[in-house]
């Protein structure tokens, strides 16, 4: 593109702002109705960033484009506003660019030759499309982080290490148990042995709806790292068919930790 048709163009643009915001909007129809409600939930001026778009794109600004999707991305997927009606936008906008491009021709009798508008129509499509990619790889790269901490926290929430005293805390474990749980709940145990120096864990099995196999054998090993570290464990609330289970493959707590029938019997016992 050249430097003097460059700036007629940002020129032409600029000085039609309101008419091809309102040749967007009809060519963007399904958005139009969302513009003040997208404004009032994200405080995105989808008019404002149109313009800042096509203006970052007919002046060739790249890094500046390419910072811009990536704020974009970020934006949209912190509040949960989906890809498919940004992509809509997006389209409608370069459609809107290219029929005021033509306009412009049109009015000052210009005839781009073949080559030129060629390598007019590579730019500015390029550019957009790039606009495209960084602002998706942006948006999931937020997604992921987003799902990975929520997961997390769940993570943390479904091992909930409940101080009693000083020296006595309760983790009641509910739901099923897996081994990918068991490795949460490992590293949740031990962190928390050692930094609240927990004297006795009293661990209630009473609201698992089921345990695998290998998750035992995981909390076996559990306690005895807990033993290692100088914490008593105290197993309560064990049910019929997690006792067949354990007994099955020839495993005990016998070695490893106190039984008692339920939790409040542990508690009475231990804060008498």
């Amino acid at each position: 593109m050249g430097l003097v048709l460059e700036k007629d163009y940002i020129e032409y643009f600029t000085n039609n702002r309101e008419e091809f915001q309102e040749s967007l909007l009809a060519e963007a129809r399904n958005v139009r109705g969302k513009i003040e409600e997208i404004l009032v939930v994200g405080n995105i001026d989808l008019l404002s960033n149109a313009h800042k778009l096509v203006m970052y794109t007919i002046q060739g600004k790249d890094r500046e484009l390419e910072e811009f999707a990536k704020f974009e991305g970020v934006s949209w997927a912190s509040h949960s506003l989906t890809l498919a009606f940004k992509l809509e936008w997006v389209q409608a906008i370069r459609r809107t660019v290219w029929k005021f491009l033509q306009e412009f021709n049109k009015l000052n009798h210009i005839d781009l030759e073949a080559e030129s508008f060629f390598n007019t129509e590579r730019q500015i499509n390029d550019r957009i499309d790039k606009f495209l990619n960084e602002l998706f790889l942006s948006y999931s790269e937020y997604k992921d982080k987003l799902i990975e901490s929520q997961k997390t926290l769940v993570e943390n929430l479904s091992v909930p290490i409940i101080p009693i005293t000083s020296k006595v805390c309760v983790l009641p474990l509910i739901g099923n148990i897996d081994t990918y749980r068991t490795d949460t709940i490992e590293e949740k145990v031990l962190l928390e042995i050692s930094r609240l120096r927990i004297g006795t864990l009293i661990i209630d099995l009473s609201g698992i709806a089921q345990i695998e196999t290998d998750a035992i054998e995981r909390i076996m090993k559990v306690m005895e790292g807990a033993n290692m570290m100088g914490c008593e464990c105290v197993i309560t609330g064990l049910r019929p068919e997690v006792v067949r289970k354990i007994t099955n493959i020839g495993l005990s707590f016998e070695s490893k930790a106190q039984t008692k029938a339920t939790l409040q019997q542990a508690l009475e016992d231990y804060l008498r």
